[in-house]
């Protein structure tokens, strides 16, 4: 049997080895494909596309019944700027934009909903965000507003936003209890910029799992959360010409946009501009990977942390964004080329071409294009390069400190989401090939002797971990801290002692899954589906008290400005990556530590294969 499939994937070896010499043809390529349909065809295309991300479970997206409400819910109407909800008072400031009212909790002040654009509507829908019109009155900052346009069917409707909407870009602000609004704030407080996950096609600010009032009050900072276009509306790319065409990256420029209205207004807030800290996981990790690499960002922030960056998931080049963008007026029908048309599309109509050209899988050779179908390209102005490129070879702001990490378990959330079904030795290999090609062999050497399950599932899910997440990370992390910067290194390994779901996942039972350290992060567990242990709530408290530190220091590990809690912990002290240190990281537990990377050898043989550049 052995013999049969080594045989059987001769051709797909010898091809790869083709590929990366530049020897591949175009009868050779038809070929291949007609090959990997044979072995495996629903890598190739599927029915439905896949979002992936703890925050919001593992879904596949079918029309219901072909109604249109099954696409997206309907946008509430929203309420008059001057009217309080529940006739509530709440504390006022005045933004260089107008005055605006929001409302005081049990564990901070909240002002939900504040404009930082002008809707992107009508003919403005792929254009660059426009600065907010100011307005008269007092504005109700009270409420969330709607998120941005995203499909919400299936078994995550539940965790969907409410309301969504093409008007959508807003942000919250939590500002701690002991801030006084009545007088001119004088001490200002560091602030911190979430930028949420989703896979450029879904999420919200406003998700209840981000709830950033508790996180503000416990670290003394005051939190901003932002909307930004996702999805075909946020990175459509139709054409070449910023006049006529779509261009794509408009949500990269919204969350720029909205650190620029942090820079202008944060103040009021009790915020203190020159402190800003940005941080997000997933897709909000590259994100921020994206603003450390863009010099239009620099001035706008002054530290980062990048929480489970996908480094090796590769953005769009030009082309391919130009292909996909073909590919989504086909399935409108209007002409790639006539953007009045597309302009003229209802939101349904776009989400519809968008879940359509998400079910593809459009290069055989680039399985990865699964995990993240719509996003951020690389237009040669903007975004110059890959951002594993950039970090590599130093092309990033290096005189920002950086915290960077990843959870021990990242790859079982993705493996099991695009593997449905067990997988055979035969089908991982294709797909290893498919993904590694001249490195196939190598890899699988190293991996294969450790996994001697008929189902080759965990084995896929513990590459996705070491090449897509942990090794790219960590080799990132040395040629920077190399080059002079300031790297702090973690890996959230905890487990559960018990069988709990996290935050709506359907099988990632007891593994510290992609995403798993955000209910702790945000002590958010009273709106997710388990409630911490004693022994967890310290672990979600310490980490509070690191992200803090770092916030108020650029070093999580500094006791300068401290709750006294963090103060009386004697928190482990968190060293800095860097071989003096031994690269020692911090291993986020129920009993954490500073260690040695625990998959060291295996980071060593990622590198050895020159696999990122």
């Amino acid at each position: 049997m052995e013999g049969w499939w080594c045989l059987m994937l001769l051709p797909l070896l010898s091809t790869s080895l083709m590929l990366s010499s530049g020897e591949m043809t175009e009868n050779d390529d038809d070929r291949l494909v007609s090959f990997l349909k044979n072995v495996f065809p629903e890598l190739l295309e599927r029915d439905e596309p896949i979002i992936f991300g703890h925050d919001f479970g593992v879904n596949s997206l079918k029309d219901q019944e072909g109604s249109e409400e099954a696409l997206f819910k309907l946008p509430f109407k929203p309420k008059a700027v001057n009217q309080a909800t529940n006739g509530a008072s709440g504390p006022v400031v005045s933004t260089k934009d107008g005055q605006i009212q929001g409302l005081t909790t049990e564990k901070a002040n909240i002002f939900y909903g504040i404009p930082y654009a002008d809707p992107p509507v009508g003919a403005y829908r792929w254009k660059p965000p426009r600065p907010v019109s100011a307005w008269q009155g007092l504005y109700d900052a009270s409420y969330p507003r709607a998120a941005c346009m995203q499909i919400c069917t299936g078994q995550i409707t539940e965790e969907c936003p409410r309301t969504v909407s093409e008007d959508c870009l807003y942000l919250n602000i939590f500002v701690p209890l002991d801030v006084d609004f009545s007088s001119h704030v004088k001490n200002l407080l560091p602030v911190m910029v979430w930028i949420h996950g989703g896979d450029f096609i879904a999420g919200t600010a406003s998700k209840s799992l981000y709830d950033g009032r508790f996180f503000s009050n416990f670290t003394h900072t005051v939190v901003v959360s932002i909307e930004y276009r996702l999805g075909a509306f946020g990175f459509l790319v139709s054409g070449k010409e910023s006049q006529t065409s779509a261009v794509g990256n408009y949500g990269i420029l919204d969350q720029q946009a909205a650190l620029l209205w942090v820079q202008r207004n944060i103040a009021v807030f009790g915020g203190d501009p020159s402190k800003v800290t940005i941080f997000g996981e997933s897709a909000g990790a590259q994100s921020v990977s994206l603003h450390l690499m863009i010099q239009s960002s620099q001035p706008l922030f002054r530290q980062a942390i990048l929480q489970s960056l996908p480094f090796s998931i590769p953005l769009k080049t030009r082309h391919d964004a130009l292909k996909l963008g073909k590919e989504f007026a086909e399935q409108t029908n209007c002409s790639v080329s006539d953007i009045v048309c597309l302009l003229s599309l209802s939101a349904q109509a776009i989400l519809r071409a968008q879940m359509k050209t998400s079910a593809k899988i459009r290069n055989p050779f680039r399985f990865l294009e699964a995990f993240e179908t719509w996003g951020p390209h690389i237009d040669g102005e903007f975004i110059k390069e890959q951002a594993v490129t950039a970090f590599l070879k130093g092309h990033w702001q290096k005189e920002k400190s950086v915290l960077l990490g990843t959870t021990s378990e990242e790859g079982v959330l993705f493996a099991y989401a695009i593997f449905q079904k067990p997988v055979s030795a035969v089908e991982s290999t294709v797909y290893i090939a498919a993904i590694f090609k001249q490195h196939t062999l190598r890899i699988l050497h190293t991996y294969l002797p450790l996994y001697r399950d008929t189902d080759h599932r965990n084995m896929l899910a513990q590459i996705i971990t070491d090449y897509v997440f942990l090794c790219p990370s960590r080799k990132s992390a040395r040629v920077g801290t190399t080059a002079g910067s300031e790297v702090w290194m973690y890996e959230f390994d905890h487990v559960a002692s018990d069988h709990r779901v996290w935050s709506g996942l359907t099988f990632c039972y007891q593994h510290a899954c992609h995403g798993a350290e955000l209910p702790f992060l945000f002590d958010s567990a009273s709106v997710t589906n388990f409630t911490l242990t004693l022994a967890e709530k310290l672990l979600s408290n310490r980490m509070l008290c690191y992200w803090g530190a770092f916030a108020h220091t650029g070093d999580p590990s500094s006791r300068v400005h401290q709750t006294p809690f963090c103060r009386e912990q004697r928190l482990p002290v968190w060293p800095r990556y860097s071989d003096t240190s031994g690269w020692l990281f911090m291993n986020l537990t129920v009993h954490s530590h500073a260690q040695v990377g625990t998959r060291e050898h295996i980071c060593d043989f990622w590198d050895q294969l020159s696999i990122y550049e």
